[in-house]
């Protein structure tokens, strides 16, 4: 339903800035400084927990890397400046990555994924409900996980005007890459809980490749865990780049200083690629000492809370463009998909839990002062 909002908003507004022009060009500049500010937040936050993973599955074969914190954060950190190294040479060089580590990414994901038509097993999947919870609030508290897996549904919006024939071009990405990721999760993750034992799976930061040594033995191990270190990569590398785009549109605007716009007029911003790598870098050295499995869990909190009031906003958006054109077209399915997209979003948000809110909120209204700074200045 969300992914059907952000089709329809891109088929109207086919510019730069996705969410962010959405909510600027059709509430208040207010608005859309928010929508860019906590889309920025979420993403410093997701990338911090893009980087963690790729470690946590290069620790399958460096094994001193789950066992020595300070080494995980070194290698955690040189992985994100590389990629940010990698997105100062060009959107069609960052492109070009994303297709490779896509199609390699996609292989053995899929390879565990189709083994689940051969091992699912019931049993595994029994208690339904491990938490010993109530069943209400466990569903609630994994929403908010699932939404973060997710995120990025709306990413093909932001970067338009790099893109040839938006307005087809983008919401065709936006379906397919829903359902193509929809089909690959639940299939790989049947597997995975049908053949590794639930209490390996608590604390495992690879369960991919442990899925793979039960199926196959130690080399197949080595090659998921390879792709999995891959998958990351090119997770990183494409939001990476919309770290860069999000406060470029801003800036744009004059919503940001100047520092944060593509001065050479290229659709690249190398400050603020660099400035939002050193805010992750932060965020990573301050919480690192939880272990690798919490931060990673912490950060996806975050940056899931960070997304919704992009999302929030752009499904105003949509019902506003939707009844003002109510009298041409009595649209009832748009009407339909929004109402559900918002009450979903809604829902998946309240389970974030007390420090993952605390976090975001705090990152988030400190952009507030930036807001109040820029329009003085103007």
């Amino acid at each position: 339903m969300t992914a059907l909002v952000f089709v329809r908003l891109s088929r109207k507004f086919p510019r730069q800035g996705g969410p962010y022009r959405y909510a600027f060009d059709n509430i208040s500049p207010l608005a859309g400084f928010s929508v860019a500010w906590s889309y920025w937040v979420s993403i410093w936050c997701g990338n911090a927990a893009i980087s963690v993973a790729a470690v946590t599955y290069l620790g399958f074969f460096f094994p001193q890397l789950s066992a020595n914190p300070s080494l995980s954060v070194v290698v955690t950190l040189s992985i994100l400046w590389s990629i940010t190294y990698l997105n100062t040479r060009g959107v069609k060089q960052v492109g070009i990555f994303q297709l490779v580590a896509t199609v390699l990414k996609l292989l053995p994901i899929v390879a565990i994924g189709l083994m689940c038509f051969l091992v699912f097993e019931p049993k595994s999947f029994q208690p339904f409900n491990l938490s010993q919870q109530p069943l209400a609030s466990s569903i609630v508290a994994t929403a908010a996980l699932t939404l973060w897996a997710f995120l990025g549904l709306e990413s093909a919006t932001i970067p338009a005007d790099n893109v040839e024939n938006p307005q087809s071009t983008i919401p065709r990405a936006t379906i397919i890459g829903v359902i193509v990721v929809a089909v690959v999760y639940l299939t790989s993750q049947i597997t995975i809980m049908s053949v590794v034992d639930n209490k390996a799976l608590q604390v495992s930061g690879a369960p991919f490749a442990d899925a793979a040594v039960i199926l196959w033995g130690e080399w197949a191990g080595n090659f998921i865990a390879a792709g999995a270190v891959i998958s990351c990569l090119g997770a990183l590398n494409g939001w990476v780049l919309l770290q860069g785009q999000v406060p470029m549109s801003a800036a744009r605007d004059k919503l940001l200083p100047r520092f944060f716009s593509d001065q050479k007029g290229d659709g690249l911003s190398i400050g603020a690629l660099i400035f939002s790598s050193v805010i992750i870098s932060i965020l990573i050295s301050a919480n690192y000492t939880d272990g690798m499995v919490s931060l990673y869990t912490f950060a996806i909190l975050v940056s899931t809370l960070g997304i919704f009031i992009p999302y929030l906003l752009s499904i105003f958006v949509d019902l506003k463009m939707i009844f003002k054109h109510w009298r041409q077209q009595q649209d009832y399915w748009s009407v339909i998909t929004s109402v559900f997209a918002l009450v979903y979003c809604l829902w998946a948000i309240s389970g974030i839990g007390a420090k993952a809110t605390l976090w975001g909120v705090v990152l988030i209204a400190s952009g507030l002062p930036v807001y109040w700074y820029m329009t003085r200045k103007k």
